[in-house]
């Protein structure tokens, strides 16, 4: 087939997998997008007069047949399509003709797959800040049904001072509230147009409006210079994948101490069988999957960051090929970030204490006495905690 670039020498089909890579599957998440955003770009060509009527309904018409097709399985976009922007300028030249061929006026891959990739970054934070307030909604519950159960507070993995599954439920709940907060920062350099800025230097001698396209894709503005849009690439992306990472250990710590309750030693849980697997050896034992991956992934959520960053660092100015390695960690945090939310939803509801086998240390109210010797007797914090040590010491 012939690709969007070729100027009709051959192509050794090492380079086409090489190049196209994984770029291909990743793209068909992508479609949806593409084809709203290259609806805009026509409206937009044909205001400027460089489509008429008659072109512009059949492109309009073409493309949401095509996405309509993709969203039913009718087909993706595979290695030979090589990308999203492949597929869909070479279905639909074959589906209207040669007005197809007359999309691509005004614009690159570049920007095309920029302004495909935005968009779906919008939806997919929100998705994510709604799965976020899923899991502290069912904290919010877990605190309302067992929260005047008490339990040990710890720090140095000792007990230290006395707390509640409501202390404990609805602390977790307000960090992940707050993440939800920090999810949606990330917007501020997602809501920026790049559509007119083609490779990176803009379409010149040609009437395209980018107010047209921001306008009609709901962009509050272009992203200027031109020359800064391919700058800025990673950027987005990296400070998503930050705040995802952020997530994913506070749902990490939360299983890690669910994990640590749920050991026969303490005994404070019971965890739900339906989230729970059994051993191939000792058919006693129940394990805790679930709740050990959900604290393995916010490792996987690092290294996703750190290979985002890793990519675009020390790259020179305008676009490099590097730069479409970043879909792959970026779609695959997004998509771990999810499962995880999901999952840790649906099982906190069915988490069990069970204050029959919490036991609180006889010094866990040490503290309390101390503070309660400074407001009855009116004597100095220090000589309260002396005294209360001693206390606890035998002295």
């Amino acid at each position: 087939m012939t690709r969007l670039w070729d100027k009709g020498t051959p192509l050794d089909a090492r380079v086409l997998r090489y190049t196209a890579g994984e770029d291909h599957a990743l793209d068909n998440r992508l479609v949806a997008y593409d084809v709203r955003a290259s609806i805009a770009h026509a409206e937009m060509l044909h205001e400027g007069g460089l489509l008429s009527r008659a072109e512009l309904d059949a492109i309009r018409d073409g493309l949401t047949g095509i996405a309509q097709a993709h969203a039913r399985g009718e087909w993706s976009v595979t290695l030979e399509l090589e990308d999203g922007q492949t597929a869909l300028e070479t279905l639909l030249t074959q589906r209207i003709g040669a007005a197809g061929a007359r999309l691509h006026a005004g614009r690159s891959r570049n920007d095309q797959v920029l302004v495909a990739l935005r968009l779906y970054l919008r939806d997919a934070i929100e998705a994510l800040a709604d799965d976020a307030r899923g899991v502290a909604e069912a904290l919010d519950g877990l605190a309302v049904a067992q929260g005047s159960i008490v339990l040990p507070g710890y720090t140095h993995m000792q007990q230290a001072m006395p707390s509640s599954v409501g202390l404990w439920a609805g602390g977790f709940a307000a960090e992940i509230r707050d993440d939800v907060v920090a999810l949606r920062h990330a917007h501020r350099r997602i809501l920026k147009n790049p559509l007119g800025s083609a490779a990176g230097y803009g379409t010149p001698n040609l009437p395209v409006s980018r107010d047209d396209t921001r306008r009609r894709l709901e962009f509050p503005e272009n992203h200027e210079p031109v020359t800064a849009v391919q700058l800025s690439r990673g950027k987005a992306e990296a400070e998503l994948l930050f705040q995802i990472v952020l997530l994913m250990q506070d749902l990490g710590r939360l299983a890690a101490d669910l994990l640590l309750f749920y050991t026969r030693e303490f005994g404070f849980v019971d965890l739900p069988e339906a989230f729970t697997t059994g051993s191939s050896i000792m058919p006693q034992k129940r394990n805790p999957d679930v709740f050990e991956l959900v604290r393995g992934r916010s490792a996987a959520a690092q290294a996703c960051l750190l290979e985002v960053l890793g990519i675009t660092a020390k790259l020179p100015s305008g676009y490099q090929r590097d730069l479409q390695l970043i879909k792959a960690p970026l779609f695959r945090s997004i998509d771990s970030c999810h499962e995880s939310l999901d999952i840790m939803a649906a099982a906190i509801p069915q988490i069990r204490f069970r204050p029959d086998r919490i036991r609180m240390d006889p010094d866990i109210h040490a503290a309390a006495e101390a503070n309660e010797l400074v407001a009855k007797e009116g004597i100095p914090f220090r000589e309260a905690y002396r005294r209360i040590g001693a206390k606890y010491r035998g002295a």
